[in-house]
């Protein structure tokens, strides 16, 4: 059994000009450790596709399971424990607690679920020296770089060893090399996590680094040779 399976996606928004389709009939599945790049032009839907899958937007039709469970169905309160347990999410923007450590954001997540916070500092250490910022734990994300700054938001979303994570642009604000030891590097975590990742990138370089690539266009999901 696959670990994510998307069936039959579809998703539209009104526009001035009429129906806008964003997602047409989008179906793929993606295993355990499993790393998939997702591109396409500015505008395609690939945001759009990741807020939808993870439970964020609505679908109009079609379904996601998540390790056999159908989720796009759940009440909002059970949604929102899925993404807590078992999705994290990368984005562009690193989106950190500016008040809080590089520490105290990983360790967010961990407490919201209930961990104690020994429990919490533990696993946050741990995942901040994997990532190789053991000297920067207590800087807040002002006093961080941009590659710093980007995996501890990768280290937050890995917090609670999600099953599924999922990436928009996660290097987009990086310059090319640092997005390039930010994208090794979180590559490396998530295979050692066993996490499956979906990730949108403008980048084919760092697309073909990845075990699949997938493109959107006109709402189409269609599979890429690397």
């Amino acid at each position: 059994m696959p670990l994510l399976r998307v069936e039959h996606l579809a998703k539209h928004f009104a526009s001035p000009s009429g129906r806008l389709e964003v997602l047409r009939d989008v179906s793929f599945t993606l295993e355990a450790g499993e790393f998939l790049a997702i591109v396409g032009e500015s505008g395609s839907g690939k945001s759009t596709m990741l807020q939808t899958i993870g439970t964020l937007e609505p679908a109009d039709a079609g379904e996601v399971y998540l390790a056999g469970e159908p989720i796009l169905g759940l009440n909002a309160k059970r949604q929102a424990e899925l993404r807590n347990r078992h999705i994290g999410f990368v984005y562009q923007a690193h989106h950190l607690i500016p008040e809080l450590t590089a520490l105290e954001n990983v360790m967010l997540p961990l407490l919201v679920r209930g961990d104690t916070e020994q429990k919490a500092r533990e696993r946050a250490r741990a995942l901040l020296s994997a990532l190789r910022l053991g000297a920067r734990m207590e800087h807040i994300p002002a006093r961080l770089s941009g590659g710093e700054a980007q995996r501890v938001a990768v280290a937050r979303a890995l917090a609670t060893q999600p099953k599924l994570v999922l990436a928009d642009e996660p290097t987009g604000n990086l310059d090319e090399g640092t997005a390039a030891q930010v994208f090794a590097m979180f590559r490396e975590i998530c295979s050692q996590e066993r996490a499956a990742v979906v990730m949108v990138t403008h980048s084919l370089p760092l697309a073909r680094r990845c075990d699949r690539m997938l493109r959107l266009h006109q709402g189409v999901l269609e599979e890429v040779s690397l």
